[in-house]
């Protein structure tokens, strides 16, 4: 799309838990919210930063309607072909491919490596055999949008991370959990690499 004269191009993906209702909110809102900050042109992290924070105010006062679930984010602005900009609330991923080297562009935000963030607000981290860590037993992320009942002890900031884009750069991959569990960086952009089609690929 173009705005202002820039081409834009957006990605992402919401990954919801206890319903579909705040990934549809953030599919409909996350963006628009983030080209709304004035200072998206001259300063895209600032930007990104306080529309995720906006956004996840809003979900949590529509809580009634949205329901007591939500939703992992990672997004992907590239701006005239030329930079790139990556945000991420959760563990949904994004990874680019370099000359074939798969590099993650995110941090994956699990209750184990944040637990002093989580113990910090007054929560805690379970860590039951055969389960994944969880915050207060019940949630596998450390930070998400909405999860109301959850939330004072939850993180809802993104990590940004930005990049240049140059001939080398041929891939980015942007997925949910369930991919990378079962996938390492590199097999996935092993995979996407011997398609030409995006779809074909995905």
């Amino acid at each position: 799309m173009r705005i202002q004269g820039h081409e834009l191009g957006l990605f992402a993906i919401y990954d919801g838990h206890l319903g579909d209702s705040v990934p549809a909110y953030l599919q409909k809102h996350l963006f628009a919210n983030i080209l709304k900050e004035e200072e998206f042109w001259v300063d895209p992290f600032r930007a990104i930063l306080k529309a995720y924070e906006k956004t996840d105010q809003a979900i949590l006062s529509h809580s009634s309607d949205l329901g007591r679930g939500g939703s992992t984010a990672v997004t992907a602005i590239l701006i005239n072909g030329i930079r790139l900009w990556v945000a991420n609330v959760g563990d949904s991923r994004a990874v680019l491919s370099r000359g074939g080297q798969a590099i993650q562009m995110t941090t994956d935000h699990e209750p184990n490596t944040e637990r002093g963030s989580i113990e910090n607000k007054g929560g805690f981290v379970s860590n039951m055999p055969g389960d994944v860590p969880r915050v207060n037993g019940q949630l596998a992320v450390s930070r998400a949008f909405g999860d109301k009942s959850l939330k004072s002890h939850l993180r809802s900031d993104p990590d940004i991370q930005d990049t240049n884009v140059d001939n080398s750069m041929d891939i980015l991959v942007l997925a949910s959990d369930g991919l990378w569990k079962v996938m390492t960086n590199q097999e996935a952009v092993d995979i996407a690499r011997r398609f030409k089609d995006p779809q074909k690929a995905a």
